[in-house]
């Protein structure tokens, strides 16, 4: 697709996506970085809530470019600025290893909680106190792929535009509604008054997860409380729930980390909310 227009680091729209690695910029800017092609592919397909692209501006090698001029395609078409770079300019924005060749800056894209609630959601997932970027980002990940209806990031936890993050949501930042900064108590006392039921996750709780299951008491809509891997959640958030609950492990595993255990919670949520096929006749 032809020479790179950008060769040098030094450039001032290359300098501009460097600095988004820093938080500081990238919430002066309400603009974030995506890597990778899943990532500019969804970024290229999303619109905010006001109907606007999300994706603003694309870097990509001529060697990316051609290989994925779908992503090129789709980028031009949602209104973005596509920038041939060098190799070498793409690694000097990038927050990984190997570059794809494909960097994506895109505009904030969360909702106000208050939106969340006027949804109605059958099943939200609350991460509070969770301060791993590489976890937060695969929780929303497996809240996408249980089918819930928003995530919610507390105020105490981690950037949900820290590159690591959205790395490792591998382009499901996208798909779902996710509100950020929402205090822990606000979170619950909001989710409550919508009618949806509140469970903390944790590995001591007194409620066992398959107990819970064979009680039928989890098909409501139902919202997971989530917290950081190390320190569990305080006794002050257990204390906010209906019902703290354990998944039981039945090997000789010590534990479970913190996104396995999100994913067996909102899948047994999802399977407890779907209704029942009838059997073949």
């Amino acid at each position: 697709m032809g020479t790179p227009e950008l060769i040098s680091p030094r450039s001032p729209r290359v300098a501009a996506a460097r600095r988004l690695a820093r938080r500081n910029f990238r919430g002066k800017e309400r603009r974030f970085i995506a890597e990778g092609p899943q990532a500019v592919r969804e970024a290229a397909a999303h619109r905010g809530g006001d109907g606007e692209p999300t994706l603003i501006e694309l870097f990509a090698t001529p060697e990316a470019a051609d290989r994925y001029a779908d992503i090129v395609e789709a980028a031009h078409t949602a209104g973005a600025r596509v920038h041939l770079a060098d190799a070498d300019v793409l690694a000097d924005v990038s927050q990984t290893v190997t570059p794809q060749g494909l960097i994506g800056v895109c505009r904030f894209l969360d909702s106000p909680f208050q939106e969340i609630l006027d949804a109605r959601p059958a099943l939200v997932a609350v991460l509070a106190n969770v301060r791993d970027p590489g976890n937060a980002g695969t929780v929303l990940r497996c809240a996408d792929a249980a089918g819930a209806d928003a995530v919610i990031l507390t105020d105490a936890s981690v950037d949900l535009y820290n590159p690591k993050s959205v790395r490792a949501s591998v382009g499901s930042l996208f798909h779902l509604p996710v509100a950020i900064g929402v205090p822990v108590e606000q979170a619950v006392q909001g989710l409550r008054d919508a009618g949806v039921r509140i469970l903390a996750a944790d590995g001591a709780g007194a409620d066992d997860l398959d107990d819970e299951l064979d009680a039928g008491t989890m098909g409501t809509p139902t919202a997971w409380i989530f917290g950081n891997e190390a320190w569990g959640l305080p006794e002050e958030t257990r204390a906010l729930a209906d019902a703290v609950v354990r998944v039981p492990i039945h090997g000789k595993a010590e534990s479970l980390n913190l996104a396995t255990a999100a994913a067996v919670c909102l899948y047994a949520s999802a399977r407890a909310q779907r209704p029942r096929r009838a059997p073949d006749a």
